[in-house]
């Protein structure tokens, strides 16, 4: 398990600064593991310390629960507070939430575990393949005849016999040119499944998602599988016939339990928005409506027990981790229940010229990084001189100053026109290198940047 000190570093490799709040998120991680290594009668005692993050919109919220998660391989869902509405009210239910994190947190516990079985679900997938390239080729062992007329029935002429022996030979040679990669550009015919449910999708409109996923399961019972024939390439046919293997090896039940016992105990759910769901003590209106959201959260970050497809799940030891930029309402306009149950609060710094510079130049999936690797694609190298990062910095900046501040968002407005002329030409420069320098940083977005009312509409 990583050090609070080591959870930083890994975080500051993606993020720009926000020390703040990277700390809060390393320790709250590090205490899951600190928590199951105390005595288990004051294990259930222990409960996650929630997290409210505020800041405005793009300066890392996401990005930092997002590594976290991924850094812990710890199931992970985000979701939007305004996307919920109260109980009774048209809408998604809060409870749903969980259901979301359970369906991630199975999903990642299948693909581990068809990696662990794919060695004998690839040697499966090779036999399967290999009947298909060469109908009536596998041998299969016969049982020990029991009386004269099985034993009449087994013993065949010695043509016949030959000819198995050269289909077996056939076999062997198409396995070997086959691991070799010469049957690569072949077709084959494979089938896939097809089922189709009827969904009765007024259901989760009225917030019966319970009933819904009872009907679905129904219905994909009633309803048998339909098969499709598709024509695919080996390798392709290969990869179908490996998962569909891994999928009758993997023991689902063994899935649901380890994926159940993950989200009760490492997981996290990243709550944005939720500055949109704080009242402002009205007692008409929407504002009603908002608190009543904030009334179905409160029991789901206390702790309480979610009906979902897999069993009931947990949400005592769920990690919350909550976020807004509150410029119309502030983290008090929440309930006092709900501000009780996000002991932790982080104030994230808003990201200036110099902070777009790092970003531009400093993270290993940085901007810069990522247009030079799809041009490259296209034969193109493209170099950036140190003062064209200084100027693109400087016009992002001075846009999200005299606008609507989106914070590092803005850097991906202001690259794609700088990049424009060159990624439509890109095709026809193969083998060409493209330096960005300040001056045509100037040229291709000064103009824009300087007329206010013209940056509104293009960055």
């Amino acid at each position: 398990m990583f050090t609070p000190r080591e959870i930083v570093s890994e975080l500051d490799r993606y993020i720009v600064g926000q020390k703040k709040a990277k700390r809060a998120v390393a320790i709250a991680l590090r205490n899951r593991w600190r928590r199951q290594q105390i005595p288990e009668e004051l294990r259930d005692e222990v409960a996650p310390k929630n997290i409210l993050m505020i800041g405005p919109t793009g300066v890392g919220k996401t990005e930092i629960a997002r590594r976290l998660a991924r850094l812990a391989q710890s199931p992970f869902i985000k979701v939007e507070a305004s996307k919920y509405t109260e109980v009774g009210y048209v809408g998604r239910d809060v409870e749903s939430m969980i259901r979301d994190l359970m369906e991630q947190a199975v999903n990642m516990v299948r693909e581990e575990e068809m990696e662990r079985v794919r060695v004998q679900a690839e040697q499966l997938a090779e036999e399967r393949l290999l009947d298909l390239l060469l109908p009536g080729s596998r041998q299969t062992q016969r049982p020990q005849p029991r009386s004269l007329q099985e034993m009449l029935e087994i013993m065949r002429p010695q043509a016949q016999e030959a000819s198995t022996q050269a289909t077996s030979g056939t076999r062997e040679r198409l396995r070997q040119m086959l691991r070799e990669g010469k049957l690569d550009d072949r077709f084959v015919e494979v089938e896939v499944s097809d089922r189709v449910v009827p969904v009765m999708g007024v259901l989760s409109a009225g917030g019966l998602e319970d009933l819904e996923i009872q009907l679905r399961e129904m219905l994909g019972n009633l309803f048998p599988g339909r098969t499709k024939k598709r024509s695919v390439k080996v390798p392709e046919a290969m990869e179908i016939l490996i998962r569909e293997e891994a999928q009758k090896l993997i023991d689902m039940d063994r899935v649901a339990e380890i994926a159940k016992q993950r989200v009760e105990t490492s997981g996290i759910v990243f709550i944005d928005e939720i500055d949109k769901i704080a009242s402002r003590g009205s007692t008409y209106g929407p504002d009603v409506s908002r608190e009543g959201v904030q009334r179905d959260i409160l029991p789901i970050v206390e702790g309480t027990t979610v009906s979902t497809k897999y069993g009931w799940v947990r949400t005592d030891h769920i990690l919350f981790i909550a976020a807004g930029a509150f410029h119309m309402s502030r983290p008090s306009d929440l309930i006092p229940e709900l501000q009780g149950r996000f002991p932790i609060r982080v104030e994230l710094d808003p990201l200036g010229r110099e902070e777009f510079v790092r970003i531009l130049k400093e993270p290993e999936n940085s901007l810069i990084k990522q247009y030079q690797a799809l041009l490259a694609t296209e034969g193109v190298q493209l170099n950036f001189t140190d003062d064209a990062v200084e100027e693109i910095a400087r016009i992002a900046a001075l846009v999200n100053e005299r606008g609507q501040s989106i914070g590092a968002r803005r850097l991906h407005t202001v690259m794609e026109k700088l990049l424009e002329e060159v990624s439509f030409n890109a095709p026809e420069m193969r083998g060409a290198t493209v330096t960005i320098d300040a001056s045509y940083v100037r040229e291709k977005l000064s103009d824009i940047a300087e007329d206010e009312d013209l940056s509104r509409y293009i960055l």
